[in-house]
């Protein structure tokens, strides 16, 4: 099966992709394209997915750069392919060659690029990461690598969405207590649960930092199983594990 990649006009003569489980090499709970080295499937096999994923941004594997993924704000800007993966969860580069790598499974996947300034940035961004500020932080250090705000423009690929993000009362409280007018990414669900609209607050969090342009693809990972890994799903099907989804730019 060929891999199935998703891009978006809006990074338009940048090569990017959000890639979809299809296409890839693992099986049971894995089954397709599942680039993480963190599960627990057979890491040869992981292997070979993310030498696919190479092979399709016409790099060797070496280049594909990623991060020790840790829900923080940090970003890592790289010159060369790290010899161990920074505990960072963005990077950003202005060198060409090297592909910027982001692992997510419900959580948001973000590209960045100023393709005037020939800078280009990855993000995972879940709701802890994308509260404390890693978008923001991301667009700081394109910035000072040399891009301009008013050029970047930002594409969150699939992630959760509000229908299957169901939260607690104490999570709400969290947004709150950060900005009262964070009450509008949540509506009432069940009981004393509240559905979250993550792609709406990193929307929110991206045009707020002042950059050109950012859209959301509009795929939801938890609706659509034959296509996307979810987290969230795997565990209200008792699942063992789950795959990670990747998605990669580069200039």
């Amino acid at each position: 099966m060929t891999l199935e990649i998703l891009t978006s006009d809006a990074l338009d003569g940048v090569t990017h992709g959000f890639f979809t489980r299809k296409g890839g090499a693992s099986s049971g709970v894995f089954e397709g394209l599942n680039c993480g080295n963190g599960s627990s499937d057979q890491s040869d096999i992981v292997a070979i997915n993310r030498a696919r994923v190479a092979a399709a941004m016409a790099v060797a594997p070496t280049h594909l750069c990623g991060v020790h993924q840790v829900h923080s704000a940090d970003v890592a800007t790289l010159s060369e392919p790290p010899a161990t993966p920074p505990r960072a969860d963005a990077l950003v580069t202005a060198t060409p060659g090297l592909v910027l790598a982001i692992l997510t499974a419900d959580c948001q996947p973000v590209l960045f690029a100023d393709p005037h300034a020939k800078v280009v940035g990855a993000a995972h961004a879940g709701w802890r990461g994308a509260l404390d500020g890693v978008l923001d932080a991301t667009i700081d250090a394109m910035v000072a690598l040399g891009a301009q705000r008013e050029n970047i423009a930002a594409v969150i690929g699939p992630s959760i969405s509000q229908r299957a993000y169901e939260v607690g009362p104490e999570f709400l409280e969290t947004f709150l207590d950060a900005d009262e007018d964070n009450a509008r990414f949540f509506v009432n669900g069940q009981d004393d649960r509240y559905m979250f609209d993550l792609p709406a607050y990193g929307l929110y969090r991206l045009r707020e930092a002042g950059i050109g342009f950012a859209e959301w693809t509009r795929h939801c990972t938890y609706s659509d199983p034959d296509r996307f890994f979810s987290y969230r799903r795997s565990v209200h099907n008792k699942e063992a594990d789950y795959g990670r989804l990747i998605a990669t730019i580069a200039l």
